[in-house]
């Protein structure tokens, strides 16, 4: 029983140092740590996530369906649209989502737009 028990944490070790050799950024959503914190397993700074969450596919799993509290919980805080950076003030005052009550992930280009209370949709800021 030892020797399966042995096996099976060696196994588990041996998967983590071979995912972390093959995704060695943390910029690369598929990175170990980025995926343990998506997971709530890994204490990665918030802003490196937010960079890193432009790449993943799976991003609107983070923030649909939560709510102002939980966004905070999982980002450290967030913004409203009166707070947010000059460039995104004006991304939102010129697009069909002025006027909603939107937040935006701490200080970057993620804004999320709430309905009911919780999130309905996530925007990334970009070229407008």
């Amino acid at each position: 029983m030892a020797l399966y028990t042995v096996a099976g944490l060696l196994v588990i070790v041996f998967g983590i140092v071979a995912a972390s050799l093959l995704f060695p950024g943390i910029d690369d959503p598929k990175d170990i740590r980025y995926r343990a914190w998506k997971v709530g397993l890994y204490r990665l700074d918030s802003d490196q996530a937010l960079g890193t969450m432009v790449g993943d596919p799976q991003r609107n799993e983070l923030v649909l369906g939560k709510t102002k509290e939980q966004l905070i919980r999982k980002f450290g805080y967030v913004s409203s649209s009166e707070e947010a950076t000059d460039y995104v003030r004006h991304c939102y005052a010129d697009n069909p989502y002025s006027g909603k009550q939107v937040l935006v992930l701490r200080n970057s280009n993620w804004m999320v737009v709430m309905q009911n209370g919780v999130a309905a949709d996530l925007l990334r800021v970009k070229g407008c």
